[in-house]
């Protein structure tokens, strides 16, 4: 038994043994071989980092592949903490930020001025002074308890004393120098706020000149942690053409990092701010890149770029960029010559046929090239350049309204075309009167669209009643957004359910009122153009849009955006032809055939206006609806001009955009619906 035991215990301990030596076999095997370059980088004290490359953002181009926004390749000057000195050497990092400050002002460059802080004269500090939320936000987040850690009611001399005390700025402040002081604290505060890292780089000058960049590889030493690098900025083919339609880009704020980090976005990165920059964001931003920096335990610094980063998709847009043009350039034209005050409006052109916006203008305009630069007196202006009305104006569309109304009271058989109400130019409804423009007498459905019979109009609404009308007004799309890839206003289709948002009472009176374009109504260009269309084409009222097809760049394949049918209103054919011919009867013997007579295309319209009051004097506001030809209808153009007076003053706009596109589409042949086979 005792030898039993004995043997046993000689074999347990020999499989230790055993075991014991396997163990340091495989852990020289993990050390030597499996993971050698692993443990001798910890040996070496070897560290890495992985950099990221913002890549480039994809181009838009028009229809016809013209380029609108494309890329150019710029310098910019980057601190890397990789070469840069580290926390501990504070003053050398102020005298190397005083230099770049110093280059940057002998070379005349743009540097970042994030801190919202400035000198008046040598020694009082203040806010710097704007009128927008951005410096608010500011302030804000230089008090913050991750910037400056000060309270709320901090004073500008408060945080200008924490930011001294935070940067070992206090040499500066003694000698006098506040200046200095203040400007190596706006670089060393834009390292803060954007998390400089060698993970992190920061910009600190954007688009400098070759001179700059010259002198920063040449004095290494007087620049230590500079670096130059080559990226992509934002250059447009005429930075005056669509602004309202293209948008704008900036660099990513605090709170759009905190969510979009996730999605691979940088601190650094930029990001579409407004337009078809922020609606195709996903598309058009470019596929980051990686740079891995090694830094060995003799602080010797190696690049490696890993990952080369991609530019974005292309984007193709449905608007025409020479149709375009002619669209802003009469609208300007038209807004500058109207005679009491600065006039503005709008314009758009659709494709009746598949919701393509071809044109869309809103005056005045702005410049993207110097956008943020004028942004503050672009704010201020009186006439609101930014204010993008094609689609964010919502006005009292008049008599444009009339056509819908025609084709409602004829669909639910309230009329007919052979209806005749006389017009004696009062209407009474409960003691009171309504009047229509002039005494036209007998008007059937046909003559009232062309003389704008107000009376035919009311009678309309009596039979028919608020409910119905807008039944129709909702098919035609009007008080509903269109569905473009930019911010549009929904408008108010006028009636009951509005009035109660307010704890109103709709009256006839309203109903009357609103059969004309008036009472709450309110609609914007754009709901217009694709009413008008709807009408032309028929019936179908197509899902608006401005972005026509995207185009990888990293497969060439081309993503079109297709054609969305919002809805096909139920109308007869019949009933359709009877309003077009009423619209072709206000082009040919209406208030705009004196322009619509002297050009070669036909065209059916409707034209409209609205009163307004300025400064205590009323003045009407003019609309008008058009589509084009008359017999085949292809394009559909709805323009609005405050204070023009009529609609009628607008048709120089239209015959000049009809006049254009026939001129550049001379083959022309039948149209043909979206989604239609070919025979």
């Amino acid at each position: 038994m005792g030898k039993i035991y004995k043997s046993g215990r000689t074999t347990f301990a020999f499989i230790l043994i055993v075991l014991t030596i396997l163990g340091f076999a495989y852990e020289l095997y993990d050390i030597q071989i499996k993971n050698h370059e692993f443990y001798a980088a910890q040996n070496n004290n070897v560290k890495t980092y992985t950099v990221p490359l913002q890549g480039a953002r994809g181009e838009i181009v028009d229809r016809n592949g013209n380029p609108l926004v494309t890329n150019r390749q710029a310098n910019s000057i980057v601190l890397n903490a990789a070469y840069f000195p580290s926390s501990e050497e504070n003053e050398e990092r102020n005298r190397i930020v005083l230099n770049l400050i110093k280059l940057f002002n002998r070379n005349n460059e743009e540097y970042v001025h994030n801190l919202p802080l400035k000198l008046k004269g040598k020694k009082v500090v203040f806010f710097t002074e704007k009128d927008d939320e951005k410096y608010e936000t500011s302030i804000k987040t230089m008090k913050s308890k991750d910037m400056l850690n000060l309270q709320p009611y901090a004073t500008a001399a408060n945080c200008f004393n924490a930011m001294v005390e935070k940067y070992g700025l206090e040499s500066y402040v003694k000698s006098g120098d506040l200046k200095n002081a203040l400007e190596i604290g706006n670089i060393r505060y834009e390292l803060t706020r954007l998390l400089f890292s060698v993970s992190n780089p920061v910009t600190i000058a954007e688009d400098v000149s070759d001179k700059t960049v010259a002198e920063i590889k040449e004095m290494t030493d007087t620049y230590r942690g500079a670096d130059v690098r080559v990226v992509a900025f934002r250059e447009y083919a005429d930075s005056t053409l669509a602004p309202h339609i293209l948008g704008t880009v900036r660099k990513i704020n605090a709170e759009e990092y905190s969510e979009l980090k996730k999605e691979g976005y940088g601190i650094n990165d930029d990001i579409g701010e407004s337009g078809i920059e922020l609606a195709m964001e996903s598309r058009l931003r470019g596929v980051p890149g990686e740079m891995t920096v090694t830094i060995d335990g003799d602080g010797n610094v190696t690049e490696e770029i890993t990952k080369e980063p991609s530019q974005g998709d292309t984007i193709v847009l449905t608007i025409d960029r020479d149709l375009q043009r002619v669209a802003q350039q009469k609208l300007g034209e038209i807004c500058r010559s109207v005679d009491y005050y600065d006039s503005t409006g709008a314009v758009v052109v659709e494709n009746c046929n598949n919701g393509e916006v071809l044109a869309a203008a809103s005056y005045p305009s702005f410049d993207l090239k110097d956008y943020y630069e004028k942004y503050s007196e672009l704010l201020k202006d009186k006439n609101t350049p930014l204010y993008n009305r094609f689609a964010m104006g919502a006005y009292a569309p008049g008599s444009t309204f009339k056509p819908m109304m025609a084709t409602a009271a004829l669909q639910e058989g309230v009329i007919s075309e052979n209806t005749v109400f006389d017009c004696n130019k009062i209407y009474h409804v409960n003691e009171m009167d309504f009047k229509c423009t002039a005494t036209h007498g007998g008007e059937n459905v046909r003559t009232a669209i062309r003389d704008s019979c107000n009376i035919f109009f009311y009678n309309c609404a009596r039979r028919l009643g608020i409910e119905k009308m807008n039944l129709y007004g909702s098919m035609f799309g009007l008080g509903e957004k269109t569905g473009v890839e930019i911010p549009e206003s929904k408008g108010i289709l006028a009636g009951p359910e509005y009035r109660k948002r307010f704890d109103m009472l709709w009256h006839p009176g309203d109903t009357v009122q609103a059969a004309i374009g008036q009472s709450d109504n309110l609609f914007t260009p754009l709901q217009l153009c694709n009413y008008c269309a709807t009408i032309a084409n028929g019936g179908t009222r197509y899902q608006m849009h401005f972005v026509k097809a995207s185009i990888s760049n990293s497969t060439g394949v081309a993503n079109d955006s297709g054609v969305n049918i919002v809805r096909t209103i139920d109308v007869s054919e019949n009933n359709i032809k009877i309003v077009q011919e009423g619209m072709r009867m206000v082009a040919t013997s209406g208030g705009p055939a004196y322009v619509f007579n002297n050009i070669d295309t036909k065209v059916a319209c409707k034209t409209g206006t609205s009163q307004v009051v300025v400064h205590g004097v009323k003045h009407n506001n003019g609309f008008l609806i058009t589509y084009a030809p008359y017999n085949n209808p292809e394009i559909a153009v709805a323009s609005a001009i405050e204070l023009a007076g009529s609609g009628s003053s607008t048709s120089e706009i239209t015959s000049s955009i009809i006049n254009y596109y026939y001129s550049q589409n001379t083959n022309e042949k039948k149209a043909q619906r979206e989604g239609e086979l070919i025979n």
